[in-house]
């Protein structure tokens, strides 16, 4: 599983688009996988066929970890290990009577460091690695499969005979089990005792598969029914009575993992570290859904995506040129005010995977047309799951538009790193005072976040008037812009 940036150390394998036999080629995608930012297709670093898949599809797996093995070597037998650029070749056996000393000098001479898996992508290199666990002895090896894995060497070749491993015992009280960091996180929310639990990995190390087996042990020991014991005679048999459901069957547990965990504890962050202030404004934008049906018939937007977003986007684009200080975000470490002489949009997409955010670029120097083109794709990209990274990273300022799902408004978030949110709620018929008569309008409700630290609730208020005044009398585009 290769490292593809942003600090992230785990991975979930969506899904695969090969199969042992196929054969591949360089820069051809192989899987797709999905990070705590975003889904990220894998391409084959190698011409070759595919060997073996080491994970099936919904397994997580660390930053790392071999999840594919190619055969370079042409009609040759593929290694069952990582993919290598020179062919694959049968590994001689090594004899079992190595003692621990033999064992450790191997190690030493072995490479440091984990090399890059896939092109493109790579994990840091590291001369570090685990520690036995105190007291733990080479595994016994029964004496006719030493003597046959000899006997293959002084054929010239491996020997065939293997001792099947057995699995690990658990830890022995007292002391630490063996896990990585993310299935130490997975244990403790499962609510699972890393002591208790038996490892299969390699070295004694405690894998996931062993922890939800350890639930599913756990669960099934509970939810057994007891046996009833069958009557030989004949019995009456009553009127069948409803039955309360079982336990398990009221409630579902859905792991948090991926762009949902990712999300959480973003929102969680934000929401205790930046103070929020909301402020709300009800606007008549009748004029402006006027001007969304009048570009849509226009040849100068044909083909682009013309919505009251589009204009909603433009008219903060606007507001934040009249006051460009709640463009901003706050610098903890230095204690400094970053100014920011750009804008990158942040728009909020609801996805199946979850809420993310990618973010257009220098949305601030885009004309009108070229403003609903970057619209246009951005929806398209998170609704197809192909939203990169980098795409979520750099936001200054954030629309969400709730009023999608017929929602009036509400006290939207602030995108970690950003100074302010824009919520924008649904577009109803109304009475509205027009004119001195009250007559039906198109009426919306806007609501501003922002980070109380560096916006004050002057500035706050101006660029929330400002979005409104351009929305009730789109023509300001023209003379504020």
């Amino acid at each position: 599983m290769p490292d593809v940036g942003e600090g992230l150390t785990e991975a979930e394998i969506l899904k695969w688009y090969v199969q042992p036999g196929d054969t591949v080629s360089d820069g051809q995608v192989v899987c797709e996988v999905e990070t705590a930012k975003a889904a990220v297709e894998l391409p084959s670093p190698y011409d070759g066929i595919v060997h073996e898949l080491r994970f099936p599809e919904g397994t997580t797996v660390d930053v790392g970890e071999v999840i594919i093995s190619v055969n370079v070597g042409g009609d040759a037998p593929g290694e069952p290990g990582a993919a290598q650029p020179q062919t694959a070749q049968p590994a001689a056996a090594e004899p079992a009577a190595k003692d621990a000393a033999g064992s450790a000098a191997a190690e030493d001479a072995a490479p440091a460091g984990r090399q890059p898996v896939l092109v493109g992508y790579g994990v840091a290199e590291t001369s570090t690695k685990r520690r036995p666990r105190k007291g733990a002895t080479a595994p016994a090896v029964p004496a006719a499969a030493a003597q046959a894995a000899v006997q293959g060497e002084l054929n010239g070749h491996a020997g065939t005979a293997q001792a099947a491993p057995a699995p690990a015992a658990p830890a022995a009280p007292g002391s630490r089990p063996l896990a990585k960091p993310p299935v130490r996180k997975l244990a403790k929310d499962l609510g699972v005792d890393l002591a208790t639990v038996t490892p299969t990995g390699p070295d004694g190390i405690i894998t996931r598969d062993d922890v939800h087996a350890a639930v599913s042990v756990a669960a099934a020991s509970v939810a057994a029914p007891a046996a009833v014991p069958v009557q030989p005679q004949a019995v009456e048999v009553p009127q069948a009575q409803p039955q309360a459901q079982p336990a398990a069957a009221r409630e579902t547990r859905v792991p948090v993992k991926g762009v949902r965990k990712a999300t959480a504890q973003a929102m969680v962050g934000s929401a205790f570290t930046a103070p929020h202030v909301t402020e709300f404004v009800t606007v008549d934008v009748t004029r402006t859904m006027k001007l969304v049906e009048e570009l849509k018939a226009g040849k100068d937007m044909a083909g682009l995506r013309v919505n009251p977003l589009l204009l909603v986007a433009k008219a903060l684009l606007v507001a934040i040129r009249r006051n460009p200080e709640i463009n901003a975000s706050w610098d903890e470490a230095a204690q400094e005010i970053v100014l920011k002489h750009y804008v990158n949009l942040g728009i909020a997409a609801a996805t199946p995977r979850g809420l993310i955010v990618p973010n257009i670029k220098d949305a601030h120097d885009k004309t009108l047309p070229e403003l609903a083109a970057s619209l246009g794709e951005l929806v398209s990209t998170a609704r197809e799951g192909k939203t990169t990274p980098a795409a979520m990273q750099g936001g200054t300022v954030t629309i969400t538009n709730v009023g999608v799902f017929g929602v009036d408004t509400g006290t939207p978030i602030i995108n970690p790193g950003e100074s302010a949110i824009l919520a924008v709620g649904a577009i109803k018929l109304q009475p509205w005072v027009h004119k001195g008569k009250v007559k039906p309008r198109q009426v919306t409700t806007l609501a501003l976040s922002f980070d109380h630290r560096l916006v004050d609730g002057e500035l706050g208020s101006k660029v929330l008037a400002d979005i409104a005044a351009i929305l009730e009398q789109p023509k300001r585009l023209i003379t504020w812009g």
